[in-house]
């Protein structure tokens, strides 16, 4: 009986590796947090983030904050749909039906700054 329940137990967290995405298992250290919080500050103009429009150097806009999605453009549900607005403002398509809630949370990790006024 108590090798079932360890089996069962072990099962259960070997799953969990193999199912909690990339991004949620990453170590938020203080310095991390440091990096975002400085981040956080900068101010793009709508010229810079154009700049970033390719797969591998990827920069969107949502609601006039600024994001590097770079590193998440392999891993997209949706493919290369993500490339369709790079380096410009994919606030349509970010809240478009496809999306489940939980990119809303996700999409936190990749703020870099917000987009200057004109």
């Amino acid at each position: 009986m108590v090798m079932v329940v360890v089996t069962l137990v072990l099962g259960i967290l070997l799953g969990a590796l193999f199912l909690i995405p990339r991004h949620l298992k990453s170590d938020h250290s203080k310095k991390d947090l440091s990096n975002a919080f400085n981040k956080a500050s900068k101010m793009y103009t709508k010229a810079e983030v154009s700049l970033h429009n390719k797969g591998t150097d990827c920069w969107i806009i949502i609601k006039d904050k600024v994001y590097d999605v770079s590193s998440y453009v392999e891993e997209h549900p949706g493919g290369d749909a993500i490339l369709a607005h790079a380096g410009d403002d994919s606030t349509e398509g970010f809240y478009g039906p496809q999306h489940a809630t939980r990119v809303f949370d996700m999409i936190d990790d990749f703020y870099i700054g917000d987009l200057e006024k004109n």
